[in-house]
């Protein structure tokens, strides 16, 4: 079922970045009107296991909420005037076609994509967060699966979310910086990335994580949009960043290699097979398709 919303036009181009659901945020603590919900005829619900989520096909498996198996639910939001949920189970049946969210995503409309990566961050969080962080009692769902409480200390519990920079850097020649990690198959480059760290700004973090993976001093940075980025907890936000200095020294830990790569380069060695990109997942891919501002063939891996 995919009941579809056009996102809006300026709004970037890449999985996960255009959830059009309403999240309903003012229903999760009122116990009657979740059960309302949960009890009307149009309401449906898919159901989570793990990383894993039901399918039918290239869209997510829903069924009325009257026929869903038994286990904790997620309150999704609205969609096409009907309430949306996920029950959490422990194991997704091979009947309801189990897959990864990077499996099914890249086949998936944005309304539906919204609602997969919603219900498997949510899901993956309560997994691994079933302790009190401050008592260890062990804590109970509430607010509709957006809250853990611990009744033993009081405490309360939001799902977790890392951010972490993701950023096309520039030089005065306006070529793209592009490094590759050591377990990447060969030829692959991608944009620069890391965690953002306690007390740092977002611009601070895209110039420290610049300057320890490639050994490049960047002055300007400008914000370019988010993505969640469920793998397992992150929000990738996205930056364009002008170099102030040129030369490349690597880190040889994340980073084996970076080079200055020109839109001709680019173009060529991609249609060449000698240059393998980010695939249509990630905002990564957006990044480099925005500087390079024309088409770009061949394999992206």
């Amino acid at each position: 079922m995919s009941e579809s919303a056009e996102p809006a036009a300026s709004r970037p181009l890449f999985t996960f970045a255009n959830n059009v659901h309403d999240r309903r945020s003012l229903l999760r603590a009122d116990e009657a009107a979740l059960q309302a919900a949960w009890d009307d005829d149009e309401s449906r619900a898919t159901v989570v296991g793990g990383d894993h989520i039901a399918t039918g096909g290239d869209a997510l498996w829903w069924t009325p909420t009257s026929q869903a198996p038994a286990g904790e639910r997620i309150l999704l939001g609205a969609l096409g005037g009907r309430e949306h949920f996920a029950v959490m189970i422990d194991r997704v049946p091979d009947e309801c076609s189990p897959q990864t969210l990077r499996e099914l995503a890249p086949a998936l409309a944005a309304d539906e994509a919204g609602l997969a990566v919603h219900a498997i961050s949510v899901a993956q969080w309560h997994r691994t967060h079933q302790h009190c962080a401050r008592c260890g009692a062990p804590t109970a769902v509430a607010q509709a699966g957006h809250l853990r409480r611990c009744p033993a200390c009081g405490a309360q519990h939001f799902p977790r979310t890392d951010p972490a920079v993701i950023m096309l850097v520039t030089d005065g020649d306006d070529r793209a910086l592009l490094g590759r990690q050591p377990v990447w198959p060969e030829g692959r480059y991608s944009t620069l990335a890391g965690f953002v760290e306690p007390g740092e700004s977002l611009e601070d973090a895209v110039r420290r994580e610049i300057m320890e993976e490639a050994g490049v001093v960047v002055g300007e940075v400008t914000y370019a949009g988010s993505q969640p980025w469920p793998f397992p907890s992150s929000l990738m936000l996205g930056f364009f960043a002008r170099a102030a200095s040129y030369d490349i020294a690597v880190d040889n830990d994340e980073i084996e290699d970076a080079r200055w790569f020109t839109r001709a380069e680019v173009t060529e060695l991609t249609a060449a097979g000698g240059l393998g990109l980010p695939g249509t997942l990630s905002i990564s891919r957006w990044l480099i398709e925005s500087w390079h501002g024309g088409e770009i063939t061949g394999a992206w891996r």
